[in-house]
């Protein structure tokens, strides 16, 4: 099957990108209004990984009529795989939790649109070369970071993004490593799952 070329997808690409990034910073803007701290907001894997996504977007969608540097095949991986994770915990274990503040049309966005884009993005182009151990490790290094950025700021700022990764919330630190152990599990699986369909769709293709 012949690989679709990247001009078809441009217009798609830019145009989700671009909703990201309006979706992000309305939030931002009303939680800055209401008085909540910046660096709490960037402390959501789910707009971090929506921001890294919508980057990704809109880079190869310039690519496509520029002579600039498409993303890599690692970046595009990494973005497929944390916003799959991203669509699959919030549907498992935060879909009816109270979201506060956070606007209905952004929730779908965030949680519900940019997961099925950005892995359709991912079938329709799939990787140019093949993906093996090492972009798999290197696709682990995020979420790794990032639950250890949020371990460590936690008990010193008294504020956890997730629910289920605050100790108080789940019977301790032996509740909140049941539920990483699961997180990093989808992660693997994610990874795992994403980089063969990648693969076999690009072998097919070439």
């Amino acid at each position: 099957m012949k690989a679709l070329r990247p001009k078809a997808v441009a217009i798609p690409r830019f145009g989700f990108g671009l909703l990201v990034l309006s979706a992000v910073g309305t939030q931002l803007v009303l939680h800055v209004r209401s008085g909540y701290n910046v660096v709490n907001f960037f402390s959501y894997f789910t707009n971090l990984s929506n921001l890294f996504a919508a980057v990704v977007l809109l880079m190869g969608a310039l690519a496509a009529f520029t002579r600039r540097e498409a993303p890599g095949d690692l970046a595009r991986a990494i973005a497929v795989v944390n916003m799959a994770v991203v669509g699959v915990v919030f549907a498992i274990l935060l879909r009816n939790v109270d979201l506060g503040d956070l606007l209905p049309w952004v929730n779908t966005v965030l949680h519900y649109l940019m997961p099925c884009v950005v892995v359709i993005d991912w079938l329709l182009l799939p990787p140019k070369a093949r993906l093996g151990l090492k972009p798999f490790l290197l696709v682990m290094v995020f979420p790794v970071l990032y639950i250890a950025w949020v371990l460590v700021r936690g008990p010193l700022v008294q504020w956890y993004p997730y629910p289920f990764l605050n100790p108080l919330n789940v019977g301790g630190y032996g509740g909140v490593a049941g539920y990483v152990a699961g997180i990093a599990a989808a992660f693997v699986f994610a990874t795992w799952a994403l980089l063969a369909i990648g693969n076999g769709l690009g072998r097919s293709r070439r």
